[in-house]
């Protein structure tokens, strides 16, 4: 069975429309450096689940598309490039301590804001809505995954 997750971009670094114009519509997603969404990366994401493409610290933020886990969780290699944003000094390429998935967009749907998902009541319970959550990736409960697919057109 499926799992279903909603995953935070910004769209100035990655939009669902820079998915979607890329080879196979696939992007490594990297530069997650929180541990609690490393792990439902490396525990619980399997390919196949269903992604809520979500656009984060923008002017409206919200769901904007649909997309795919596509891959298993690999070495994220902005670790160890001295070069980038998300370099970390004391990883290992032994032992990795960042991880990443592939993310094949499947959907771009009319944005649904930050705004009105609260104000529907059938996301109420979406960990995204709740107080103080500030994680990247969060899980999604079917019915709010269908809450979203239903958009497709």
């Amino acid at each position: 069975m499926a799992n279903y997750w909603l995953m935070k971009s910004e769209p100035d670094e990655c939009s669902i429309d820079d998915v979607l114009a890329a080879p196979n519509a696939t992007v490594p997603w990297t530069g997650v450096r929180n541990y609690q969404a490393r792990n439902f990366m490396r525990d619980d994401m399997q390919p196949g689940d269903g992604v809520l493409f979500y656009h984060s610290s923008c002017p409206e933020p919200g769901v904007a598309g649909l997309a795919r886990v596509a891959s298993v969780a690999y070495p994220d290699p902005t670790q160890f490039d001295p070069t980038s944003p998300y370099h970390d000094p004391k990883s290992q390429r032994e032992h990795p301590r960042w991880l990443l998935v592939d993310i094949k967009a499947t959907h771009k749907i009319p944005l649904v804001s930050l705004t009105r998902m609260r104000e529907e009541k059938a996301l109420e319970d979406m960990i995204v809505l709740r107080k103080g959550n500030r994680l990247s990736i969060t899980p999604v409960e079917p019915e709010h995954w269908h809450y979203f697919a239903d958009r497709v057109s």
